[in-house]
């Protein structure tokens, strides 16, 4: 399985560091990471009583689960080590910093990973400045094959 990402992510946000973080899952849920059937539309994370919980991920049902399936937009907690939560948490104190999902992967050992990044949220003009060096990009790419 290939890796999900979050491709708005980096375009309405100014990524400063990034963690990867473990998930507590149900069973129909990794089933369901397998398949690709997730969607990061508004998704975010935010702190509980020193714990981070990832809120709006969508992860739709599983096709063959039962009455035991799970609730798509359940919230989600991310196991991360007390340093880095730390770390994350005296960052969301300053102004401005959101914790957002970037991608999500299945390891080696078959255990569902999240990418999380601490970023701030890009003005209108930083976005456009995204969409130029794109289309530069593109137009190099584009000349050179």
């Amino acid at each position: 399985m290939a890796e999900l990402k979050n491709r708005s992510a980096y375009f309405e946000y100014a990524i400063e560091d990034k963690f990867i973080a473990g998930m507590v899952l149900l069973g129909t849920e990794i089933k369901s990471i397998r398949a690709g059937k997730v969607s990061f539309n508004d998704s975010f994370c935010y702190f509980s009583k020193g714990e981070l919980y990832v809120k709006s991920l969508h992860i739709a049902e599983y096709s063959h689960g039962t009455s035991s399936n799970h609730d798509p937009l359940r919230e989600r907690k991310l196991l991360l080590t007390k340093r880095e939560l730390r770390k994350m948490e005296n960052k969301m104190k300053e102004r401005g910093y959101t914790i957002v999902p970037l991608r999500m992967f299945i390891t080696d050992k078959s255990l569902a990973k999240m990418e999380i990044g601490i970023g701030k949220g890009k003005k209108l003009h930083d976005k456009r400045d995204s969409i130029k060096a794109r289309e530069a990009d593109r137009e190099l790419r584009r000349q050179f094959k």
